[in-house]
């Protein structure tokens, strides 16, 4: 099995039913021995690095400013004081990516991503997007993501 980068995307605040799910797809992707490649703020991206650092994963947080605005959760923090265009560096960084919720910022990510070619799992979408896959489980959208090639 190689080793995979999973982009999880979604905005930064959000309700308890949404941070749930986002954890457990952190969880499932630490579980499954891949790497979690998020925004490390907070909501989705708290919640999925939160659900990876539980069973032993690795976070890679891919921040729009500075460091110390990161969430508790990630292991390795990169400053890129470029605001939303840091979205392009999160999809180009992972091998597939998932959506859970989300708002505009996880729109354009869906876009960079089904515009590169990449696969994107996605749970409560904020939109459908030709291309993207929508899942009812975290289960469903993991396992969709783990299962395509590395690029």
């Amino acid at each position: 099995m190689k080793l995979m980068q999973i982009g999880v995307i979604g905005a930064g605040e959000c309700d308890e039913e949404t941070y749930r799910i986002a954890y457990r797809v952190g969880e499932l992707i630490a579980e499954k021995g891949h790497v979690l490649i998020n925004g490390g703020l907070g909501g989705v991206m708290e919640a999925s690095a939160k659900g990876a650092k539980s069973k032993g994963g690795l976070v890679v947080a891919i921040l729009p400013r500075k460091k110390d605005l990161c969430n508790d959760f990630a292991d390795i923090r990169i400053a890129t004081d470029m605001g939303h265009a840091r979205n392009v560096i999160i999809v180009h960084s992972s091998d597939a990516l998932i959506s859970v919720g989300g708002g505009y910022g996880t729109i354009s990510e869906i876009a960079i991503a089904l515009k590169e070619g990449k696969r994107v799992a996605s749970l409560k979408p904020p939109v459908v997007i030709e291309g993207m896959r929508v899942f009812e489980t975290p289960e469903e959208a993991v396992n969709y993501c783990i299962s395509s090639s590395v690029k």
